[in-house]
């Protein structure tokens, strides 16, 4: 589960790289626009897997006061 989440964040962040640095959406023009439902359902998933990412900060966080006492 961890291993998709990761992907699918990198995938999110290349997207937007692309978004930021030439106005290509690389999701909507793979799955027919940013409306389509085929997109929708990669950027849900995409955001899904960014929350679920958190864990990941809070994890390390939890292990690092941990070590601390």
């Amino acid at each position: 589960m961890d291993t998709l989440a990761l992907v699918l964040v990198i995938i999110g962040a290349l997207n937007w790289g692309l978004i930021g640095l030439f106005s290509f959406d690389l999701v909507a023009a793979l799955f027919g626009g940013q409306t389509a439902l085929l997109s929708r359902i990669v950027y849900s998933l995409v955001g899904l897997a960014g929350l679920y990412s958190i864990t990941f900060l809070m994890g390390n966080r939890l292990h690092t006061d941990v070590k601390r006492e």
